[in-house]
């Protein structure tokens, strides 16, 4: 895989940090409520047909990686600000957390297709304002101006220069692999698992419009229970308005296309 291919990966990560998971800030639990656990999930029982896991590697260049084993640790919150703050210039200190930062976007990625996402390790903070509805009872529904409180952050993803973004996953990937990894996946890779996470958003169903709510008491939850059973990607997607949701669809499936192409 090419270093331009392999870097655009972090695209992903900032669409779905910024674009993508804004929404669930007004519609998790309140903070004081327990988090949810980031731990992975039992082992599924074997299948009788195995099926082959597709492989994504990814290998930082050589003038990248630690000159020994006795090298200082690197300081990920520092190099990780430095390198996006260069791309996002003072957006990245108004829409963004800055410690952890490696930690909280494996977490989100790897939670994504799961029921919750963790919100005290998202790598955003909170958008603005509470969702936009209208009607009430049985004629609530999530009204199409909402989506414009996801604008800016769909626009942030669109602007970043991709060769810079490659460059930047690239050069610090065993940051991610080894968060991944402290995650509770000592066997895995980051890298395929976010071209899971990829493929799953992408699944997201195209729903007719107004989409039905429900307010059964704080919380505002889908009104068709199929939906309901979304996972936090997918009903984000649904949330951000169809415009939006398009732009990103168009961006991942672009990172897509670059994260699988092989030498």
């Amino acid at each position: 895989m090419n270093t331009w291919a392999k870097g655009a990966l972090v695209v992903v990560v900032l669409a779905g940090a910024a674009a993508l998971y804004t929404y669930m800030q007004k519609e998790s639990p309140p903070a004081d409520t327990p988090s949810v656990a980031v731990a992975p999930p039992a082992e599924p029982a074997p299948a009788e047909t195995p099926v082959e896991v597709p492989n994504y590697p990814i290998a930082p260049p050589p003038d990248a990686a630690p000159a020994s084993p006795d090298a200082a640790p690197v300081d990920s919150d520092v190099v990780m600000r430095d390198g996006l703050v260069a791309l996002f210039g003072a957006s990245f200190d108004k829409y963004f957390s800055s410690t952890d930062i490696v930690r909280r976007i494996v977490v989100t990625i790897d939670n994504l297709p799961r029921e919750r996402v963790t919100r005290r390790l998202m790598p955003v903070k909170p958008v603005p304002g509470a969702p936009v509805t209208a009607g009430s009872g049985d004629t609530l529904t999530l009204d199409a101006t909402n989506s414009s409180r996801y604008d800016v952050y769909v626009q942030l993803a669109d602007m970043v220069p991709t060769a810079q973004l490659v460059d930047l996953y690239v050069r610090h990937y065993p940051l991610f692999q080894q968060q991944y990894v402290e995650l509770g996946y000592p066997n895995g890779y980051f890298n395929n698992r976010l071209v899971e996470v990829i493929d799953h958003l992408l699944a997201t169903p195209v729903v007719q419009r107004p989409i039905r709510l429900k307010q059964p008491k704080v919380l505002y939850t889908f009104a068709d229970p199929e939906l309901e059973k979304l996972s936090e990607g997918q009903k984000i997607m649904l949330r951000m308005g169809e415009a939006n949701a398009e732009r990103v669809r168009a961006k991942l499936t672009d990172i897509r296309a670059a994260v699988t192409r092989q030498p």
